[in-house]
């Protein structure tokens, strides 16, 4: 193990990490020292274990020392690591030889102090010294919010502002720049916010716009360095890509993934260009919000959720720039400004069938003010975005009464057949509308609505129409069978399904309800057959508001939500375990059967503004 002179790291460090002495070997060319932090004091132990057992099989010589921190949770999995047995709290480990050495039993920590990364961070570089540095964060991922979620100490997350002073002051006490290459395994962090925020402290960033599977990267890509002798980041950063594609497709969760890797010294530029933007925006908010509000409710969007409580709001920033430049002519030359430097950020990058398109950087844009989370305002977002979202808002709140949306209930018009279930009407006036919806389902005898699923209606000039064909999802553990909500999107491009299905999780030992967890199912179907291409569970970190795969116990249960509107016209989202299912995940199966003949059914047409202002007509039917 290589280490400088405690003189030298008494100079520059003050650690909780322990003390370092003896003299470094030289470093090699285009050596690296990468550094794992390893927030596993978490559901996602069990997968950060696969994680640090992936490191041993790198060759490690004197181009590549891997250094992991890795806090373990009490409950979650026993298994061993690398020999090391299980463990509770963190322990500082050197990876190497297809095993690890233990430097530090470091006991209960808090990973999400900053201190604690700082120190990390000053002890691997101070310890093992390298032409290149690259730091990987993982965990729970929120985006802008930060990532982590310490279980043992309050879920304590590292925030956008934590993670930037505990990155700097590691930097500094370490005696570099900045890192060359800051990796985030976690959801949702490739961001404009975190790689604007990050800039200062790194060459590059690699992250994910969109929610991860939770075997995460593949670490063997790390060889590549050892194969030949060094690497330059980009190099390293186009082999973890590689490498997480591959394992995705092997894994079978390749449909959904991004992976993108962002040349932090190019946002300056993706700065300059979103302030420009904004601005224009901004200044022209009345009259270019409708163009807005359409495009974004079409722009391909990450971390979304039926239960808008728990979606994220992240939107491709490319992909929104670009198609509101097409339409809104007046900020072209801004919007085309936007997506060239975003282009020219992203070095590499990947996605799968359901994310192809995806440009590397998302935004924050929610919708409308009622779903806004005011601390974003806190974060000093550079550019004018936040007045420009503010503009927005408030040009939506100003829509005149005329021209907000409206359906004339006189013109609905429906119809059932063995085809489905469609409803349709006129819209009022179509200057400021965004999009329409439908959603469908069933009464009870109690005369509540208990609704099945919803998905985009379609706009053809003033007719609004959406049509349900009358399949639902039902979901088996083999024992028993659930129907399930779906908030379905059709692609015909893509040819596939994308379906989101609002879950509830039990733990095995729970007794009434104690261990509830909000959980996410992703699933990807192709559209021809309707044969399931992924399935992915994601839990929602309540705390936090970040996800991460589900680890569940098959003793668990796992119950979808059902959206049930009662007489009142209240709605309720319902996850109990009097209908649930073994959460025995791998073996759970999807089947997509008609409604019954003879079921009461009901549909809803709904048309929204820019502003949220919605309309709605509906009809009610007998299944054929």
């Amino acid at each position: 193990m290589r280490r400088l002179a405690a003189v030298l790291l008494v100079a520059t460090v003050t650690t909780g990490l322990g003390a370092c002495a003896a003299e470094p070997a030289p470093a090699a060319s285009g050596s690296w020292t990468v550094l794992t932090y390893e927030i596993a004091d978490t559901d996602l132990e069990p997968y950060m274990m696969v994680d640090v057992a992936e490191m041993a099989e790198v060759t490690t010589d004197e181009s590549i020392s891997i250094l992991s921190f890795v806090d373990r949770a009490s409950d979650y999995t026993d298994e061993d690591v690398l020999g090391l047995g299980d463990w509770e709290g963190a322990k500082l480990l050197e990876i190497s030889g297809g095993g690890a050495t233990e430097l530090d039993d470091l006991g209960d920590v808090n990973t999400g102090d900053p201190a604690v990364l700082t120190d990390f961070i000053a002890r691997g570089i101070a310890e093992y010294p390298a032409d290149n540095y690259a730091l990987i964060i993982s965990d729970h991922g929120a985006s802008w919010p930060g990532v982590g979620g310490d279980e043992s100490s309050e879920s304590d997350s590292l925030t956008l502002d934590e993670l930037q002073s505990g990155l700097a002051d590691g930097i500094a006490a370490a005696g570099i720049d900045k890192l060359d290459l800051l990796g985030f395994d976690a959801c949702l962090m490739a961001t404009f916010e975190v790689a604007s925020a990050m800039a200062p402290l790194a060459d590059r960033m690699l992250a994910s716009q969109e929610l991860e599977p939770g075997h995460g990267w593949d670490y063997t890509a790390l060889q590549l360095v050892s194969d030949q002798g060094g690497a330059t980041v980009d190099e390293l950063g186009s082999a973890l890509i590689d490498g997480f594609e591959a394992q995705a497709k092997s894994e079978e969760t390749s449909a959904e993934i991004t992976l993108s890797l962002i040349d932090l010294t190019a946002m300056p530029a993706v700065d300059a260009a979103l302030a420009s933007f904004s601005t224009a925006l901004t200044e022209r908010a009345a009259g270019v919000a409708p163009t807005v509000g359409r495009t974004l409710a079409q722009t391909l969007g990450f971390g979304r959720s039926p239960d808008p409580e728990q979606d994220l709001y992240l939107t491709d920033l490319a992909i929104l720039a670009g198609e509101i430049g097409v339409d809104a002519l007046d900020v072209s030359d801004e919007a085309d400004d936007v997506v060239r430097a975003v282009n020219d950020a992203v070095v590499d990058k990947v996605d799968g069938q359901a994310t192809t398109g995806a440009t590397g950087l998302s935004i924050y844009f929610p919708p409308t003010q009622e779903f806004y989370n005011a601390d974003y305002d806190a974060l000093g977002v550079d550019g004018g975005w936040v007045d420009f979202l503010a503009a927005y808002y408030a040009a939506g709140t100003g829509i005149p009464a005329a021209e907000s949306a409206s359906l004339d209930a006189d013109s609905a018009e429906y119809s059932v057949d063995g085809d489905g279930l469609t409803l349709s009407a006129t819209i009022g006036d179509t200057s400021s509308v965004a999009e329409a919806y439908i959603r469908y389902g069933t009464l009870d005898d109690n005369g509540d609505t208990v609704f099945l699923g919803k998905e985009p209606a379609d706009i053809d000039g003033d007719t609004a129409s959406g049509s349900w064909d009358l399949t639902t999802l039902e979901i088996s553990d083999g024992e028993d069978a659930t129907a399930a909500f779906v908030d379905l999107a059709i692609d015909d491009d893509k040819n596939i399904v994308t379906i989101d299905v609002p879950m509830g999780y039990y733990s095995a030992a729970d007794v009434e309800g104690e261990t509830y967890q909000n959980a996410l199912l992703s699933l990807v179907v192709d559209q021809e057959s309707w044969e399931l291409v992924t399935e992915t569970y994601y839990a929602y970190q309540e705390s936090t508001g970040g996800y991460g795969e589900l680890s569940a116990d098959a003793e668990g249960i796992i119950s979808p939500e059902l959206l049930t509107v009662h007489d009142d016209g209240s709605e309720e989202w319902l996850a109990t375990s009097d209908y649930g299912l073994y959460a025995d995940l791998p073996n759970l199966s999807y089947d997509f059967p008609t409604v019954a003949s003879g079921t009461e059914l009901y549909i809803e047409l709904t048309i929204v503004d820019f502003g949220g202002n919605e309309d709605t007509v509906y009809a009610t039917a007998t299944a054929p």
